[in-house]
Parts: structure tokens; sequence; C-alpha cells
């Protein structure tokens, strides 16, 4: 119970800082200064309207200065990642491993509503969290409690790193293939960028998972929005659909049921 405690006391603050880059990475601004301040009325924010979800309710939703209304997306993303970061508290143990699928639990949170929003997916988000996965896995056998040899880790990073490298590499060939086909961009670079940090940490196997489960759901979601421009009797024109968000939402998922959702599917083959 403490350790949950702990975890979600982490994911509040961690949120907090979330929303700060998310407002401000796509915008090429600096997520350190100047400090958190109202977008309106430029009034710095006091140290007790900046507590995570409480100072949003206290407020009323709205600026203590200016009166402007504070987006509800703010305790939403504090939420979300507080929830994030318990749910890996209960579902990885030790603590340690916990704390570093917490981590990737916050850059793909941040990388899938910055998508959604901007159409952007800022490397100062993809290629650390790249580096990132790579070092977990060298020190992953030690965070487990299985042992841990400079052989083991090395041949852990290499495996990494070759599973980023391959599936940046076949999302680039689908890229290229249909530049051939259409002689325009299907995705940009960020989208290449991610599904390497993904693969970094998930190895090859639940990458597939990741990959096939992003491709069904910007599929629905490039399907839904022609219905409703058809309902609405209005042209959707050229779709922007914001696969890195597919992506970061199916890394999530298998984060916590990629396994899972391998060995249901494998079974069908025995």
């Amino acid at each position: 119970m403490i350790l949950c405690i702990f975890f979600a006391s982490c994911g509040l603050l961690m949120g907090s800082f979330l929303n700060v880059c998310i407002l401000r990475l796509p915008a090429g601004e600096s997520v350190v200064w100047p400090r958190s301040h109202c977008r309106q009325c430029n009034q710095p924010i006091a140290a007790r309207d900046n507590i995570p979800v409480l100072s949003y309710l206290l407020l009323g939703a709205a600026c203590r200065a200016c009166g402007s209304r504070i987006a509800w997306r703010y305790p939403v993303i504090e939420i979300g990642t507080c929830t994030l970061f318990v749910m890996c508290c209960l579902h990885f143990s030790p603590s340690w491993l916990a704390g570093s699928w917490a981590l990737l639990c916050f850059l793909l949170l941040g990388l899938a509503v910055m998508d959604v929003e901007t159409l952007l997916l800022p490397d100062l988000f993809t290629l650390p969290g790249l580096v990132a996965g790579v070092v977990f896995a060298a020190l992953r056998p030690g965070l487990e409690g299985d042992g841990w040899a400079w052989r083991t880790a090395l041949r852990a990073a290499g495996w990494s790193l070759l599973a980023a490298a391959v599936a940046a590499g076949a999302l680039l060939l689908i890229a290229g293939a249909y530049w051939l086909a259409r002689r325009r961009m299907g995705m940009g670079l960020g989208d290449v960028k991610l599904l390497a940090m993904l693969a970094a940490w998930l190895g090859l196997r639940q990458t597939g998972v990741v990959l096939f489960l992003a491709v069904v759901a910007g599929a629905l979601y490039g399907l839904g929005t022609i219905l409703l421009h058809r309902r609405n009797d209005t042209s959707p024109g050229q779709l922007p659909v914001p696969f890195g968000t597919m992506l970061s939402l199916a890394g999530l998922y298998s984060i916590f049921l990629g396994e899972r959702t391998l060995g249901w599917y494998m079974q069908f083959f025995h």
C-alpha cells in the first residue's frame, strides 16, 4: 500500500510536468524556463495553485488572476499518469522494474496527446526514450533479480538495438511503398522513431502486436471520420491520421497485456 501511494504521488507530479511538456515541446519552447504561467495573462502560477488535480478543483477550473478557463486536459493527464504509475506498481515487481515501465508510460502518454493535438512527435521524447529502452534491456536481468553480468547486458542491449533497427526499417519500407504508390508521404519520421523506441523496450514480438493494433485503430479512426463528414455533407479532404497516437496507445496496451494477447493468439496454431 505504501509503495502504491508513492507511485501514485510520483504519477501526479510527473503528470503535472507532462502537461508542461505537451504544451511547450511541440512549440519548440523550453520546459524549464519560464516557470509555469497562465497562457492568457502570463501571470506566474503560485505554488499553492500548482498542486496536481487539487488546485484545478479549488480554483473552479479558472485562473486566479484573470479568470480564464483552465482546460480539462490538465487534470485528466495528471490522473491518467497517476493511474498508469499505480498499474506499473501493481503489475511489475520489484519496484525498480515498475519504475522503468512507468517511465515508458510517461513517454507514451505524452506522445499520444502531442500527436493528436499537433501531429508532432518531438525528438526530445522519442530519442531519449529509445536510448532508455536500450539501457533498460541491459539492466533488466538485474532489475528482475536474475543476476547481471557484462556479457549478458551487452547481448541484451544488442538485441534491443537490433529490434529498434528492424522496426524502423520495416516502417520506412511501408512509408516508401506508400510514397511510390501515391507520390506523397503517408507518415512522418516521428512515427518511425516512435516505433523504434517501442521495439527497444518491448522487443519485436510485442512490437508486432503494437503495429497491428495501431493499424487497425488508424483504419477505424479514418473510417469514422469519413462517415462523420458524410453525415454532415462535408468533404474530409486529405485526412490526417495521428498514427503516433495509435502507436502510443497500442504500446500502453502491450506493456500490460501484450504477452497475454500473444499467448491467446498463438494457441490457435497449436
